[in-house]
């Protein structure tokens, strides 16, 4: 038997890239171990320099748009949206567990569709967990909503998740048509996961001893007229979201690329923080995340050597052709469970060029696939393991068979339900 040691080594070294980004020694970046890697595969035959600068290319621009997008996110959490949206929270659940529920369902959704699920872990997260401890609500619910909603919500628009901005390329869609074909799978799976926590989470909303010494606290907090304080949303970062946004929905039909409008808001709030010391230049170069966009670089060159070794091929023969029902549903299914045995990232780098040339039903599959199946497995998205260490540093521990009980009720209703949606979605619009 012959071995093909180039196949061998891209495989491995995909395995150690991400057991690397998984454990984070000495909080080492993820590009420490992706780019020697990337290297690694290149100096052994598994992919050519050609082939290899090509792939680098092509995620460039998608790479330029994450980090515009995680600087917008940081410059509105340095303004106090976050901050004021934790008193909001506070303020209008009264007390109520099952209120509270609710309003993080909301909040994290929008976050998520908006700014990325990189701000509903990193920035939201923290506030809800004070939210919770403030309304003395149990926390369980509320932080596990979180990490979800932060896979689940983010199917709305390109913006809302790398994956996404991946799969946008790939559909051929333009911005509008990729937000109007998956707004409905967006609305039920969010529906669908929020009538599980509200089953699975059943004891811990019923508190009602909570909700009566809440409702006094608050109370107390209130102003002599027994109104709750009034908490603003700060207004620039959300016009300049807003006009970013309005951006991406206009650039192709105006022939410009979507990009420039992020990099664009992106720039206005960090001048904007720096002019008012509300960030400096090292907090802007953190929130960039420049090491994780040469981590996703580098990590595409070593999926595309894994993907030319065979692993491709595999991986395709499994996918069902056509755009049926039963055919998206195979499709996000073999999605899901390649986003858990490799993560969601690499899943999605594997799986588009596969889709190619199939339409924009079978890529949107494959998205609400790796989009909602991460919430089964820690490992499923670096979003729920950057999710985990928040909590971790504030004292918080997730429960891992919490995690994995939760994941089977939720998982296989979303993603079912989701597509269904995206079948009726392509079937209205004719595609």
């Amino acid at each position: 038997m012959v071995v093909n040691w180039p196949e061998v080594v891209a495989v491995l070294a995909l395995a150690g890239v991400l057991a690397f980004a998984v454990v984070r020694p000495r909080d080492y970046p993820e590009a420490v171990a992706a780019v020697p890697a990337a290297v690694l595969v290149v100096l052994t035959g598994g992919l050519s320099a050609a082939a290899a600068w090509h792939q680098i290319l092509d995620l460039a621009p998608v790479v330029v748009f994450l980090v515009a997008i995680l600087v917008i996110a940081d410059a509105c959490d340095a303004e106090g949206l976050f901050t004021a949206l934790g008193g909001i929270l506070t303020t209008t659940s009264r007390g109520s567990p099952r209120r509270l529920l609710t309003q993080v369902f909301v909040v994290a959704s929008l976050t998520t569709a908006v700014l990325s699920l990189d701000a509903t872990v990193v920035l939201l997260t923290p506030v809800v967990v004070a939210a919770a401890l403030r309304t003395r609500a149990p926390a369980r619910p509320h932080v596990y909503a979180c990490t979800h909603l932060a896979n689940s919500a983010s199917l709305l628009l390109p913006v809302s998740n790398l994956t996404n901005l991946l799969a946008l390329a790939a559909s051929g869609l333009s911005f509008l048509a990729f937000a109007g074909l998956m707004t409905a799978p967006w609305l039920v799976a969010i529906a669908a996961e929020y009538v599980v926590f509200r089953r699975f989470f059943a004891a811990d909303l019923r508190r009602a001893g909570a909700q009566t010494r809440t409702g006094a606290a608050a109370r107390a907090a209130a102003d002599p007229g027994g109104r709750p304080d009034r908490v603003s949303l700060p207004r620039v970062p959300l016009v300049v979201v807003a006009v970013v946004l309005l951006g991406f929905a206009v650039a192709q039909p105006l022939g410009l690329e979507p990009v420039w409008f992020a990099v664009a808001g992106a720039v206005v709030l960090a001048v904007r923080g720096l002019r008012k010391r509300l960030v400096s230049p090292r907090r802007v170069g953190r929130a960039a995340g420049l090491d994780f966009a040469v981590f996703v670089l580098g990590l595409g060159v070593v999926v595309s050597a894994v993907a030319a070794g065979g692993l491709g091929d595999a991986v395709g023969a499994l996918l069902p052709n056509g755009t049926s029902l039963p055919a998206l549903l195979g499709v996000a299914a073999v999605a899901a469970l390649l986003a858990n045995l490799v993560n969601n990232l690499p899943a999605v780098l594997l799986l588009l060029p596969l889709l190619a040339g199939a339409g924009p039903g079978p890529v949107l599959a494959a998205l609400i696939g790796v989009n909602v199946g991460p919430n089964l497995t820690y490992v499923g998205s670096l979003a729920t393991l950057l999710w985990r260490r928040t909590l971790r540093q504030r004292g918080v521990e997730p429960a891992l068979r919490d995690f994995l009980t939760l994941g089977v009720a939720s998982v296989p209703l979303t993603l079912v339900l989701a597509v269904v949606a995206l079948w009726c979605s392509l079937v209205v619009a004719g595609l």
